[in-house]
């Protein structure tokens, strides 16, 4: 799927960006230092990893991706190091960037951009304790983007034989054992995250 084919996403995209800027907004700075749901990151190094499209144009990110070896995931790890090191008020001005409110990736279009703001608002905010982000709408869609893969998804989590239930949405997938929290800590399990009493695990 292209970028044009989901192109009815964008405002969604925007918003969630916006409403993850707004959460983090009042964070003071040692709070950034928190480790994230995300394995070896903080804060600081997941918001850098979010908006490397605010600060690397096509030929600077070309640039990048040659001196990784074209390696994405040692870019990757590289720039989140190298830019988590920004001040948090240069990390939310990317995250609300117009930039960042209209980029989505050249693979899987606005809905990869939505599945990006919503899985990693999630690695943030669950470990700061925040109240989540995401839009219903926003957790709805991504968890279908998650749950479409048998007998596992695009992340390796198996979904085959679970009856997938989000205790504060009306959203319900697959059949089997019943496993039933809250959306956005399905979607941190479903993405391959470690939740603090839940797992997708019998």
């Amino acid at each position: 799927m292209t970028a044009t084919d989901d192109l009815h996403l964008q405002p969604l995209v925007a918003a969630e960006l916006a409403a993850l800027a707004d959460r983090l907004a009042s964070l003071p700075d040692d709070r950034w230092e928190t480790p994230s749901l995300c394995a070896g990151w903080r804060v600081r190094e997941v918001v850098a990893h979010m908006t490397m499209a605010a600060r690397y144009d096509a030929e600077a990110f070309g640039a990048e991706m040659a001196a990784a070896g074209f390696n994405f995931g040692v870019l990757s790890d590289r720039i989140a190091e190298r830019d988590g090191a920004l001040a948090p008020a240069r990390l939310l001005t990317d995250l609300r960037s117009e930039t960042m409110q209209r980029w989505a990736p050249p693979v899987g279009g606005f809905a990869g951009a939505l599945s990006h703001a919503v899985i990693h608002g999630v690695d943030v905010t669950v470990p700061l304790g925040l109240a989540r982000a995401a839009s219903d709408e926003a957790l709805r869609l991504v968890l279908d983007g998650l749950t479409a893969g048998a007998p596992s998804n695009h992340f390796g989590v198996v979904v085959e034989g679970l009856a997938l239930r989000a205790s504060d949405l009306g959203w319900s997938s697959g059949q089997g054992r019943t496993v039933e929290t809250p959306a956005h800590e399905l979607v941190a399990l479903l993405a391959g995250r470690t939740v603090a009493g839940a797992s997708l695990a019998s």
